[in-house]
């Protein structure tokens, strides 16, 4: 927005060099500005030219006739009409109309602006809460019998059975053995998609069905503040090595679809235009931390008054021979084969590296006001969050819990994200930093 400029009407209405709008629109608001008619005129010029509107006004509207009434109006007329060639009027004629002496003519163009633009509430005032939760993981499609089966300390790790690895040093993995999209993914989009985007849809669509949004509720939401926000960290894997292979042959051979599918925003953007939520719209991929960055942002949304409801998580099917032979390449991965349920053991002194998975969670962020108001169950409250990188290794942790530090200072509510990399490689300094930083910061708290 701009201000009026009040210029001193003895001087050079206009820059030199400067070239000024000579649209009918232009010339038609500067001659009503100087004629009297300023706040009509003011709109037309503001259409026209913003960046200019405020001078326009001044110069064609703004005159003080004092002593001297001749030579003010000489500068009127010489700059308004003479430099714009809008007014052939004899010097020292008056316009009807204009501002007679000791009266000074301006335009307030804010006010116009103030109408236009919306008042975003309160961040503070906006509270976000979890009403809906979906999972599609190897211990269960549910979210109850998902939970339990981690309570009662079943793993969900095996051997792998999609592809043959008997020639890996790895052959073991946290994999989905069973998996339907009946119900969920219309059967032509299903054999045409990657797994990762299956998960994602599906894992979605439970977490609405668990959240009471049904399509009847959904009906009723102003899909202008609905959003996706699900992130995979590897994408479609699956369909570009797919897309690679088939190129070997020719190019006429490729999945159409393979470039689109293999981006890892598609699930979010599929899964929105399924239910055409028009709201925010993206993924997020940073490795391991994917999820809790799609979680956090989602929620800032919400908080922010960009949104009612998010959806947010993550999914991914990285368990393709070249997503396994990647991680057995840099010495990431557990070979303990012969005891699989075992294998994953990130605090132990004999872990000998991680354990790959797939699967997708999502949860259903709203604000609070918008889920009492539709009798939602709400699950947990979501207080904050931050967004910090240690900036030391491109795998391991800081030495000294640098990260953990800065996490911790930035948020009293959450823990930090533990990045457990549990492979013989790398030293253990993540129990050291760990520790270090949580005996500081509640030192520091205490």
């Amino acid at each position: 927005s701009v201000a009026p400029t009040f210029l001193d009407a003895s001087r050079r209405p206009f820059p030199r060099g400067i070239r000024v709008p000579r649209a009918p629109f232009a010339v038609r608001g500067i001659r009503e500005a100087a004629r009297g008619t300023t706040v009509r005129g003011a709109r037309t010029m503001a259409a026209a030219a913003p960046p200019l509107c405020a001078w326009l006004v001044a110069a064609g509207a703004h005159a003080d006739f004092g002593a001297d009434e001749h030579r003010q109006t000489q500068c009127l007329d010489a700059g308004s009409g003479a430099t714009f060639g809008l007014d052939r009027r004899p010097l020292g004629v008056r316009r009807r109309g204009s501002a007679r002496s000791g009266m000074a003519v301006s335009v307030a163009l804010q006010p116009e602006r103030v109408i236009v633009e919306k008042k975003r509430p309160d961040v503070k005032q906006r509270r976000v809460v979890v009403t809906g939760m979906g999972v599609v993981t190897p211990l269960g499609h549910d979210p109850d019998v998902f939970y339990n089966n981690l309570l009662d300390g079943h793993s969900g790790i095996s051997e792998i059975e999609t592809f043959d690895c008997s020639k890996f040093p790895t052959r073991i993995a946290g994999e989905i053995k069973s998996f339907s999209t009946e119900g969920w993914v219309v059967p032509k989009l299903s054999k045409r998609m990657d797994k990762f985007m299956l998960y994602l849809i599906t894992a979605g669509k439970k977490a609405l069905e668990n959240g009471g949004l049904t399509e009847e509720v959904r009906n009723d939401l102003d899909k202008t503040r609905c959003g996706v926000l699900i992130g995979s960290a590897m994408g479609g894997m699956k369909v570009f090595n797919d897309a690679i292979e088939a190129l070997r042959v020719s190019y006429r051979k490729m999945n159409p679809f393979c470039v689109p599918f293999a981006t890892t925003n598609m699930g979010s953007a599929i899964l929105a235009m399924d239910l055409g939520w028009m709201g925010p719209n993206y993924s997020i991929s940073t490795a391991c931390a994917t999820s809790n960055f799609c979680i956090l942002n989602a929620a800032n949304h919400i908080r922010r008054g960009e949104a009612d409801v998010m959806l947010c998580g993550g999914s991914d099917a990285p368990l393709i021979p070249i997503g396994l032979g990647g991680f057995v390449a840099c010495r990431a991965l557990s070979q303990r084969n012969s005891d699989p349920t075992k294998a994953s053991r990130p605090w132990d002194m004999d872990r000998d590296g991680f354990v790959m998975g797939e699967g997708a969670g999502v949860l259903v962020l709203e604000e609070l006001e918008h889920a009492k108001q539709r009798g939602a169950t709400i699950y947990a409250e979501f207080l904050g969050g931050s967004f910090t990188c240690d900036a030391y290794h491109m795998t391991e942790p800081h030495p000294e819990g640098e990260i953990h530090i800065l996490t911790l200072s930035c948020s009293s509510v959450f823990l930090p994200k533990y990045h457990l990399l549990p492979t013989s490689t790398f030293p253990p300094y993540q129990e050291r930093g760990s520790l270090s930083a949580l005996r500081r910061h509640w030192l520091i708290q205490g």
